[in-house]
């Protein structure tokens, strides 16, 4: 929805406005969609951050830059301008109502997977016990992955 590489942008800058610094970045990568599959691709990327927010502060934080940009939360799983995850925070385990860290579904997704490993294969799931490359080397999602050229 709209151009997907700017919009990624623009939360990354929005990120350090608020007091993320951004320590990595993973390429851009094209990704299937997975659970509704009749949409267009998504874009995706990972990265790796420093903050002094705790992680609902964090989440308030991305929550707002999601408006900012434009989501809308109208079909779960649907077409969307920007979508950001946390996907893991140091080796905090959080169950919340509203957040779930590490992410609930990351060991199971090949687009979180892909750019993750790319900028963290060494990080070890706090629950699984699994580095990032592992998770990715035993993973059942074949669902496809394209890793754009960089510009």
């Amino acid at each position: 929805m709209g151009d997907r590489a700017r919009n990624i942008a623009r939360a990354i800058e929005a990120l350090a406005a608020r007091g993320v610094r951004i320590t990595r970045q993973s390429s851009l990568y094209e990704t299937e969609p997975v659970d509704m599959v009749s949409q267009e691709w998504f874009l995706n990327c990972a990265v790796e951050a420093e903050t002094e927010l705790l992680p609902r502060e964090l989440m308030e934080a991305i929550l707002d830059i999601e408006r900012l940009l434009g989501r809308e939360r109208r079909v779960p799983r649907g077409p969307r301008t920007i979508d950001v995850d946390i996907l893991l925070f140091d080796s905090v385990i959080l169950r919340e109502p509203e957040l779930v860290i590490p992410h609930p579904r990351m060991a199971e997704r090949r687009f979180v997977l892909v750019p993750l490993a790319e900028i963290a294969p060494g990080v070890r799931h706090p629950i699984l016990g699994k580095t990032i490359a592992e998770l990715l080397a035993i993973m059942t999602d074949r669902s496809e992955v394209r890793r754009l050229p960089s510009s």
